[in-house]
């Protein structure tokens, strides 16, 4: 042992203690109580205090009860949800999870222990990798009375922007001011001000759309727009999943890395906290930027307007925080600017369901976010085999004005490519998971298109 009169990194080991990021703020406070006066032992005690506990085990299978909200109704189904529920029940052995749920358009989405799209988990902490990269992936919806279809439709072509990257410099737009010193008060945004820039009024690719139709009870014409966080999100997933994975190795190095935690009440806890509510502001800013260029254009009046996330932590006043990748929030309050109507999409030929959420015990509080896939991408490509994609495109599409901004169809992306639509909505009847109060029925929708092939379209 050191028995001068300061305490090392060395004289913790050789005491016995495990290295670890404690080190340092165990360090300071042993070498307080050497200059104070205590004794060596003494000091090594009060550091002692700062060591964390002993890395904790994984559940036993079957710990965790999982809530079933889906049937299969065919083979392919079959195989879907039984991948689905055997990668809830790796992931519930995490540590930390208190319980889980499985909703109607459940599909897995990584390897054997992720997260599926459509699964709902409540934890004692933040896990990045439960809300996935794209943080904050939403629905938001305004209603334009007096505005045809064909020209809302055409209007948002004209200012929204699809595809990887954001706006070309010239053609960039802002976010409020707000915003972006909430970016510049975060430490995981605080480098991410122009990415918040140059992403802004952007929706990505992928399965992101906006959507033209009208109210089935009133007729009136809206436009409902479905994307994340973009490159921001992205960012700050990243990080999070950095500091998570700094937290695993010292308090469960058995737990997968992609269901690594951020204890809440550490200082990375309450940062990350902030960061995922500032970037949920700067989406839900995103999607009524879009819809009022759009307005503008047409010199259209908004009537209405709500959104919804369905990527997103949630923390509900059990102090649990609630986990839903692909799975809409549907108990009361589940936000501050929260309505009690959520926004949940099936694809472009069908209706957009408007629905009350009935906050149900078997789904966690939550409902489907969508249709969901049985198939991955290139596995349903190969459904069609022998036909051209302008073949498949217009078989697909007949009697919608669907429509591409890259001008080349995504194949991947089309009505087939996803659940059947009714089986979800009778599902979410069947397991009570919410109430639809009202449809948008479909004129058409703007979709990114193949950009991977043919390059991309900036502006």
């Amino acid at each position: 042992m050191n028995m001068t009169n300061i305490i090392t990194g060395k004289d913790l080991v050789e005491a016995g203690l495990a290295p670890g990021r404690y080190f340092g703020k165990a360090l300071k406070s042993a070498n307080i109580v050497l200059a104070q006066g205590g004794t060596v032992e003494q000091a090594i005690e009060v550091a002692r205090r700062y060591a964390p506990a002993p890395a904790m085990a994984l559940k036993a299978e079957g710990d965790v009860v999982i809530h079933v909200n889906i049937e299969a109704e065919d083979e392919l189904e079959r195989a879907n949800v039984e991948k689905v529920q055997e990668t809830m029940r790796a992931l519930v052995r995490t540590p930390v999870v208190k319980s889980a749920a499985i909703m109607p358009d459940a599909c897995p989405a990584g390897p054997l222990g992720t997260i599926p799209v459509g699964g709902v988990v409540a934890s004692e902490a933040i896990h990045p990798g439960m809300h996935s990269a794209d943080i904050c992936c939403s629905m938001a919806i305004s209603v334009m009375p007096g505005v045809s279809p064909k020209e809302l439709l055409d209007a948002v072509e004209a200012v929204t922007h699809f595809g990887p990257g954001g706006r070309s410099v010239g053609g960039r737009i802002a976010p409020s001011e707000a915003i972006l010193e909430s970016f510049r008060g975060n430490p995981f945004l605080r480098d991410l001000v122009e990415l918040g820039i140059a992403h802004f009024a952007t929706q990505g690719d992928g399965n992101h759309f906006a959507y033209v139709g009208s109210m089935k009870s009133t007729g009136e014409t809206v436009l409902v727009t479905h994307h994340g966080s973009r490159a921001p999100g992205a960012r700050l997933y990243k990080a999070g999943m950095a500091v998570a994975e700094r937290f695993r190795q010292e308090l469960s190095p058995e737990t997968m890395k992609g269901n690594a935690w951020i204890p809440a009440d550490t200082r990375e806890g309450e940062q990350y906290w902030d960061a995922l509510q500032i970037v949920r502001a700067w989406t839900k800013e995103n999607h009524f930027k879009i819809h009022d260029l759009a307005a503008a254009r047409v010199g259209a009046k908004v009537s209405d307007r709500f959104w919804n996330e369905h990527n997103f932590v949630f923390r509900k006043s059990d102090g649990l925080f609630y986990h839903g990748k692909g799975a809409t929030p549907a108990f009361d309050g589940w936000a501050a600017d929260a309505t009690d109507l959520t926004i949940i999409p099936l694809n472009m030929a069908e209706t957009i369901l408007i629905v009350r959420g009935s906050d149900a015990a078997n789904g966690l509080g939550f409902s489907p976010h969508g249709a969901g896939r049985n198939m991955s991408r290139s596995q349903h490509k190969r459904l069609y085999e022998g036909r051209t994609d302008a073949e498949i495109y217009a078989m697909e599409t007949e009697g919608l004005d669907a429509r591409f901004f890259s001008k080349v169809p995504d194949i991947s992306e089309l009505p087939s490519a996803y659940k059947n639509a009714s089986a979800v909505r009778a599902q979410i009847a069947r397991y009570g998971l919410a109430e639809v109060v009202d449809e948008v029925i479909p004129y058409g929708s703007i979709m990114a298109g193949a950009f991977e092939r043919f390059g991309r379209r900036r502006r």
